[in-house]
């Protein structure tokens, strides 16, 4: 298939940057102007479609690595061959064994004066990885085009026998003597240390690790706890909180320091709460890490809150309703205005529902505004505003000035106000949908909580459509999952009878590697939903008690949340005592 790689002839780069693909090939000597011109012809019949690449591979004109040379003397990068090439230890250990393999990359060259990485890909596409390297390591980093096949060698060569592990860089960590330095200095360190601590080659590969490793585990949040006595360092996996070996307790400013440099925060600031952002692309996903830091007593607390497209599917299919629920949703977010408001406690899921909901409305004959606090995704074709309280931008002033943007359909990330709640009304009894969230345990409680921001009842009763109240609890691994007889002491924690679950089958998750032992993988949402009808508004304007309100809304066909959470037991998909520990029985 085409010539072999040994006949790759490069020019200098800065000739061929920016040149079009077949005279770059030409340049090179693997192409002739006639073949070009017959494999650009072939381009305008098809259409202009197929990329000119596609069609010199199909025809079997260059190989691959011709390809990817020729790609990357397009983008100005150099293409070398790392056959033969002995690189330094000293330079293999500036990248993680993970984030090499993770990122598909080799370090070969390290200048220390300039703290200049050069490492090599076999992917012009790959160019996120270096600005993750700059982000993750803080290297000023080049990236330089070779071979797939060596490549692959030389990660088997470099890393392959290197299985970095955490209790490895934490001893690592205790035996350097520069971070031993720190040992009881918290507050008496100063700036010039701090960007010291932060550029410390063993801080950068222990957070890299804990990083790419809380990616692939698929945990939500990562945790970086100060106590008097220790150091901790946590994830949360499908809501639930899981410790990891703690290391040396004096590298706390090391790492706050290292995570404020990659979130372009201040590390002087250490009085002070902050807030930032990291963003990266581990395996070709986008990951956003959103950053909070807090000053407590100790240190710094650290939290890492991963965005990761990739897991988060903005479908309504696929979010764990009742087909007759995901029914009643489709007919309250089509309806032509009002309020609907997504209701639970914080981590419930109800942004995804909200992003799944939009992502249904969002068709070229809608204009979608959110207002958001913060932005937690971007979704193509919807106009997202992040809050700023601290300059004055509140949900409330924000709202004002959408309404003048010609909407169709406003998100409001919270109703935290009177203010708010108010000009959601308005927004809605002038002819928008508005979307919004509260913190209340279930559905009813919602007319309570709104009553008590000091909405008059008329307004609530002119503008809601419905509440849909929510709550995620854990799935059992499908790998591990094993039918079992339930106890009664678990049947009374749910009030069933005998009765009630005759003929049922039951199942755990007993632990296995896909699950780490915890007997559950992914987490599902259990809801319950109530549609507003005349006998609930007449209830409203009443000033009604909230357990008459929810007796109303089930005598209307509302499934309370222990009910729909009930389903999701029978039909195998969770477990009795995650249903007892998110929801409550209704009085």
């Amino acid at each position: 298939m085409g010539k072999s790689k040994t006949a790759i002839k490069l020019p200098p780069v800065e000739q061929l940057r920016g040149r079009p693909l077949g005279r770059i090939l030409m340049k090179m000597g693997i192409l002739s102007r006639e073949k070009v011109h017959e494999c650009l012809t072939i381009q305008k019949q098809r259409g202009g479609g197929v990329r000119i690449g596609e069609i010199f591979l199909e025809l079997g004109l260059i190989d691959e690595t011709q390809l990817q040379v020729a790609l990357a003397a397009k983008r100005g990068m150099e293409y070398v061959n790392i056959d033969g090439l002995d690189v330094p230890q000293e330079v293999i250990d500036k990248v993680p064994a993970q984030t090499a393999t993770s990122y598909h990359i080799v370090p070969i060259e390290y200048n220390k004066a300039k703290n200049e990485l050069v490492v090599v890909l076999d992917n012009v596409d790959n160019f996120r990885a270096t600005d993750d390297l700059r982000t993750l390591m803080g290297f000023s980093v080049t990236a330089k085009m070779t071979d797939r096949d060596a490549l692959e060698a030389a990660l088997k060569k470099y890393y392959e026998s290197e299985d970095d592990n955490i209790t490895e860089l934490i001893d690592e960590i205790q035996s350097d003597a520069f971070l031993a330095e720190f040992d009881g200095r918290n507050q008496s360190i100063d700036l010039d240390e701090l960007k010291e601590l932060s550029e410390s080659n063993p801080v950068k590969k222990l957070l890299n690790l804990v990083l790419l490793q809380a990616i692939r585990d698929k945990a939500s949040d990562i945790h970086f706890e100060p106590f008097e006595t220790e150091y901790k360092m946590r994830y949360r996996i499908d809501g639930v909180l899981y410790e990891m070996i703690p290391p040396p307790k004096y590298i706390a400013a090391a790492l706050s320091s290292r995570i404020k440099v990659m979130a372009n925060l201040d590390i002087a600031e250490r009085r002070l709460p902050q807030d930032g952002r990291i963003s990266l692309s581990v395996q070709g996903n986008p990951i956003d890490l959103r950053v909070s830091v807090l000053p407590t007593m100790f240190g710094e607390s650290v939290v890492l809150r991963v965005l990761d497209r990739s897991q988060v599917s903005f479908d309504l299919e696929k979010l764990g309703f009742q087909p007759e629920d995901l029914k009643l949703v489709r007919q309250l977010i089509n309806r032509p205005n009002g309020i609907i408001i997504v209701t639970g406690p914080t981590g419930s899921g109800k942004t995804t529902t909200l992003y799944s909901a939009l992502s249904e409305l969002n068709t070229i004959d809608s204009k979608i505004i959110t207002t958001e606090d913060p932005v937690e995704y971007d979704l193509d074709g919807l106009i997202q505003v992040q809050m700023k309280p601290d300059i004055g931008l509140t949900f409330a002033r924000c709202l004002r000035s959408i309404l003048r943007q010609d909407p169709d359909i406003v998100l409001v990330g919270e109703i935290r106000d009177h203010e708010t709640a108010e000009i959601a009304a308005q927004a809605s009894l002038t002819g928008h949908l508005v979307f919004t969230t509260l913190h209340t345990n279930d559905a009813p409680s919602s007319v309570a909580r709104l009553l008590d921001l000091g909405v008059e009842p008329f307004l609530i009763t002119a503008t809601i459509e419905g509440v849909v109240a929510q709550r995620l609890v854990r799935r059992i691994c499908t790998k591990c999952k094993t039918p079992y007889e339930p106890d009664e002491a678990q049947l009374k924690e749910l009030s069933l009878t005998e009765e009630e679950i005759a003929g049922r089958k039951f199942y755990y998750g007993k632990g296995c590697s896909k699950c780490n032992g915890t007997g559950y993988k992914g987490r599902t949402g259990v809801y319950e939903i109530m549609i507003f009808n005349d006998e609930i508004r007449d209830l409203i304007m009443n000033r009604a008690s909230t357990n008459v309100l929810r007796v109303a809304a089930q005598k209307a066909g509302m499934r309370p949340l222990r009910y729909n959470g009930l389903i999701a037991v029978f039909d195998g998909i969770t477990t009795i005592d995650e249903i007892a520990k998110e929801t409550i029985t209704e009085s």
